[in-house]
């Protein structure tokens, strides 16, 4: 994952928990260094020892982090600069999941070794969707479910998340239905 990732950890950990916790996260996982480069590529196993390490020193379980993460993640990202282009990608909520591959195609020209997931929408309703969620990671689940609460938010939505079908064998495909009001 790039930086930008892992950097959205250390400060919603600083922001919620404090920069001595942070130091300790930082020492579990094995990482020294002062901080992350935006546009670095870093390998996913240094995200998942990070959540890992804060899940163990916070004492919070894993999926309940990756979750406020996910949720974190689309204030973070509109704060940082990405704002023009999440505007680009929807005006509504439901338009806005249709144009997750085209958004994430364009953050690839930014970040050329990024690995998204796919999303395919379909039986939209005037208030739900079926959203189909594709991944080569495992365990991305928590954080997708609280990446759709921060965008029904964003859209000024109440979301309900219903799993319909998942598969994880290979790659990770999992089924929603979300209902809004």
């Amino acid at each position: 994952m790039y930086g930008i990732v892992n950097r959205a950890i250390e400060e919603l950990i600083i922001e919620k928990f404090g920069i001595d916790k942070w130091e300790q996260v930082k020492t579990k996982a094995g990482f020294d260094s002062e901080g992350f480069m935006t546009l670095k590529p870093y390998p996913d196993a240094l995200t998942f020892k990070l959540v890992g390490a804060a899940s163990e020193i916070l004492n919070v379980p894993a999926d309940t982090l990756l979750e406020a993460f996910g949720e974190y993640w689309i204030l973070y990202t509109a704060e940082k600069g990405y704002g023009e282009m999440l505007n680009l990608a929807g005006d509504s909520f439901p338009s806005f999941l249709k144009n997750l591959n085209m958004l994430h195609g364009r953050v690839t020209n930014l970040m050329p070794e990024l690995a998204p997931p796919q999303f395919e929408c379909r039986n939209e309703k005037e208030n739900s969707i079926e959203l189909i969620y594709r991944s080569h990671r495992n365990g991305m689940i928590p954080m997708l479910y609280g990446l759709i609460k921060g965008l029904a938010k964003r859209f000024e939505k109440e979301v309900e998340i219903t799993e319909l079908e998942s598969s994880v064998e290979e790659n990770t495909t999992v089924i929603f239905l979300l209902t809004w009001s």
